[in-house]
């Protein structure tokens, strides 16, 4: 069966609109509480992106959420994936990814080629660029991490993520999402079946992510083969909102009537 990971990074970005990049323990939404809420609800992992502007999620949440985790035996099941670009080193507020992820020692490490101040991961890495991650996969390995690198449908990345010394690849949906968007068909499909089915050939993992939805990921996982993991943040809390601004203005409205009764 498919796993979901929940990416709490826009949960981050709402409390840090108020908060900024380093937040208190007061600031709203709390990390914690909305990992609590997704792990009841069944998801079987978390994501966070820490990124060296510290615009979402923070180095500080990234400990957190792995020491939450950590905390109790009911929690041991949760998978703790952190993502993000092995090339960003430390920076006055920023510990560097790899000594991040070397310090957490989370089950899974996402290796993504975004850029500094990039708004959003947007393409996967290259065959010709995964050569130089080979000695940073074998370095996260020795720290006892599971190594996916996110790449693209395409086959020649594949097959470098397995000479690079991959455990599992995370295909990039985003194509796939915009053409289901677009309602252009589904000419996308057969490029990731076709990158799947090289990745279980090479004896990789396959992870999916980017722009998922409650439309798109159903044709998705119906026809890519051994999905075992899919990646989702924005639309979960997208969703979320839709679901539960409604419960939430009922909730405010009960304690003002509450007031006004007691006055």
């Amino acid at each position: 069966m498919t796993r979901l990971s929940v990416n709490l990074n826009k949960v981050a970005l709402v409390r840090n609109a108020r908060a900024g990049g380093r937040p208190g323990e007061r600031a709203r939404p709390r990390l914690l509480d909305a990992a609590a809420a997704v792990a009841a609800a069944g998801a079987h992992g978390l994501t966070l992106h820490p990124r060296p502007d510290r615009r979402h999620a923070t180095p500080e949440d990234v400990r957190e959420l792995a020491e939450w985790i950590r905390a109790t035996p009911e929690r041991a099941g949760i998978e703790f994936n952190v993502e993000g670009n092995p090339f960003h080193g430390a920076g006055a507020d920023y510990p560097g990814f790899l000594d991040l992820c070397a310090d957490v020692r989370p089950d899974q490490v996402t290796l993504v080629p975004d850029a500094r101040g990039q708004l959003t991961s947007d393409h996967g890495w290259t065959a010709a660029e995964t050569d130089a991650l080979r000695p940073l996969v074998a370095q996260l390995h020795h720290a006892g991490c599971r190594v996916s690198l996110f790449v693209g449908p395409d086959i020649d990345a594949v097959d470098a993520a397995a000479a690079a010394g991959a455990d599992r690849v995370e295909l990039y949906t985003g194509p796939w999402a915009d053409e289901h968007a677009a309602g252009a068909g589904q000419a996308a499909l057969p490029l990731y079946v076709v990158a799947a089915q090289r990745a279980a050939a090479k004896g990789l993992g396959v992870n999916a992510g980017h722009d998922l939805d409650r439309a798109n990921l159903g044709p998705f996982l119906a026809a890519v083969p051994g999905v075992l993991e899919v990646s989702i943040g924005q639309a979960l809390v997208a969703d979320a909102l839709g679901v539960g601004l409604a419960s939430a203005t009922r909730a405010f409205l009960d304690v003002i009537a509450g007031a006004g009764a007691e006055s």
